[in-house]
């Protein structure tokens, strides 16, 4: 299958953390490449207060403002790796986190941003790859489109600022979605 291209990412946010719903995220490990289909994504931007991008750039933060399609991986908690994909536009902070993935071929663990990148083997050292391609040995698969009505828009999970604003996007009824409740879901409308 083709690899999204960095003009996939280089739009709107919300419309990416939407769009990236039925994608397939790839690994490769050694001779393995491990793959799942994104079912649950949280969109930030520099705007959010919940963005680690609202305070500017920062040595935490500068895969984030670098050009669309790049990985951000941060490390929260004391324990756990979270995967993001930088959206939008360069020295703009934005970014879609990967919150949950339904395993292909037996990959299981992945219900959760931590758990998919435990089970992906994606750590720090994944910061700042390119997505676009294969050689970073992490990248995503174009898959067909998840129909609008097969989409939940809801509130953020797991943040304490703007906790109101809806830009979490799940696949509706998929058992991999991570296992917060979901408070108040607004479907899907077309922009």
């Amino acid at each position: 299958m083709a690899i999204l291209p960095m003009d996939f990412y280089a739009r709107d946010t919300l419309i990416v953390a939407r769009e990236l719903l039925g994608q397939i995220l790839c690994r490769s490990i050694g001779n393995a490449v491990l793959q799942g289909y994104i079912v649950e994504t949280e969109a930030y931007t520099q705007e959010d207060p919940a963005s680690h991008a609202f305070r500017g750039c920062t040595s935490r933060t500068e895969a984030m403002f670098q050009r669309p399609g790049i990985a951000y991986v941060y490390f929260i908690y004391g324990m756990y790796h979270c995967l993001n994909i930088v959206t939008d536009r360069e020295n703009y902070g934005s970014a879609v986190l990967i919150r949950a993935l339904e395993g292909l071929n037996g990959l299981s663990g992945t219900s959760g941003p931590g758990k998919l990148c435990r089970t992906m083997g994606i750590d720090i050292h994944c910061n700042g790859r390119d997505l676009t391609r294969r050689e970073g040995n992490l990248w995503i698969e174009r898959a067909a489109p998840v129909l609008p009505e097969n989409i939940v828009q809801t509130t953020r999970v797991g943040i304490r600022r703007a906790t109101n604003y809806p830009w979490r996007f799940y696949m509706r009824d998929n058992k991999f979605v991570s296992t917060f409740s979901v408070s108040r879901p607004q479907f899907f409308r077309q922009p």
